[in-house]
């Protein structure tokens, strides 16, 4: 095929032009070949563009239709510029389908990427961002985020978008500097950070960043995107550092705190070359790790850690769940209220609409602008 062609771009292969002289000039392509010293095959080719034009090629054409070697390189370099924009533009136009199930303001708001109303120079953006060639990328069930392909609940735009969370977490945690992994240091460190959830984000956020870093953990809290599904992320960028991921969407102090403490323990599960991703329940997510198990310890850990079972169980036999026990309580033991309140409503001792005023809702400023 001598022409490639979109709807504003025609690319015309030196064949094209090959073809014309041949015609203008009365030569079958078997005289052609016999003054190329080529056979009729290859010059059968050359026309219809079916195989490059070589340089020596370009030397003889000159010689038989009496033009310059320029004329034909150039002709070829220009086919070729053509051609690269065509399949490029023809890549774009399927990447806009992908583009659709995406929520580009997400990414153009926070600054990751520039603001624009061109769908091309959207996908452009957002591949540069995601560092993939194509968003075709993000369709895929094992890019990042591994999911099962015989659940018939997921959709397409579950799974690019769950990618696309993933790797704006790892953006951010790239241009995280954290000091040499320290498991030790986080570990002596909880004690402090549980400690933390009786203060206001604006106190305790600086000092568990500090931590965070001190061991070695790129802290990042990344804004709800929709249609993902993922609650956080623990992924280890070589074998000092370590992405520690949470999603804003649940602000309140309950659900925070619950979220950050099962993440630390997948840091602490030390799954080094693979990604543990904690997300709404049946968006079918899988692994070749037991995420069952490894959720399931990442819960009780959080559960335990925040309010310990031995405090939990002397306070429920008491059956006083009024707003003076709670808060007395959350006093005793050093926590913020809230996250009382949200073990007993997930427990059943308390309905979901009691108790709501002792969560405390966080305003969160997420530093976004470093990815």
């Amino acid at each position: 095929m001598n022409k490639i062609s979109n709807d504003s771009l025609a690319a015309f292969h030196p064949g094209f032009y090959i073809k014309k002289y041949l015609d203008a000039q009365g030569m079958k392509q078997s005289e052609l070949a016999n003054r190329l010293n080529v056979s009729e095959k290859v010059v059968s080719n050359l026309v219809n563009g079916k195989i490059n034009l070589t340089d020596d090629m370009a030397e003889g054409l000159a010689l038989v239709f009496g033009t310059s070697v320029g004329l034909w390189l150039n002709l070829n370099k220009i086919y070729f510029d053509k051609k690269r924009k065509i399949e490029e533009n023809k890549k774009i136009k399927e990447d806009e389908k992908i583009l659709k199930q995406m929520d580009y303001s997400f990414w153009s708001n926070h600054g990751f990427v520039k603001k624009t109303r061109k769908a091309g120079e959207k996908v452009k953006e957002l591949r540069r961002f995601f560092q993939i060639s194509s968003l075709n990328t993000l369709k895929s069930p094992d890019f990042l985020v591994q999911y099962k392909t015989a659940v018939a609940d997921v959709q397409e735009k579950n799974i690019i978008n769950s990618n696309a969370w993933v790797q704006t977490a790892l953006n951010l945690a790239n241009k995280i500097e954290v000091n040499e992994l320290n498991l030790d240091y986080l570990r002596n460190s909880l004690d402090e950070i549980r400690g933390m959830t009786s203060e206001d984000p604006e106190r305790f956020m600086p000092k568990l960043n500090d931590i965070f870093k001190k061991s070695g953990v790129a802290f990042v809290i990344v804004p709800n995107l929709k249609n993902c599904g993922i609650n956080g992320a623990v992924k280890w960028l070589g074998k000092q550092k370590v992405l520690l991921a949470i999603n804003d969407r649940r602000k309140y102090s309950d659900v925070f705190w619950f979220a950050l403490f099962h993440e630390i323990k997948h840091v602490f599960q030390r799954k080094i070359g693979h990604t543990i991703v904690s997300a709404d329940d049946n968006i079918g997510i899988t692994s070749v790790l037991d995420l069952n198990k490894l959720e399931e310890e990442a819960d009780s850990f959080a559960r335990d850690f925040l309010i310990s079972p031995s405090d939990y169980n002397s306070f429920v036999n008491n059956s006083d769940y009024s707003y003076s026990a709670v808060v007395s309580f959350s006093k005793q033991i050093g926590i913020q209220p809230g996250i009382l309140v949200g073990r007993l409503q997930r427990d059943n001792l308390i309905r979901y609409n009691q108790l709501n005023g002792l969560k405390i809702k966080y305003k969160i400023i997420i530093n976004t602008k470093s990815a």
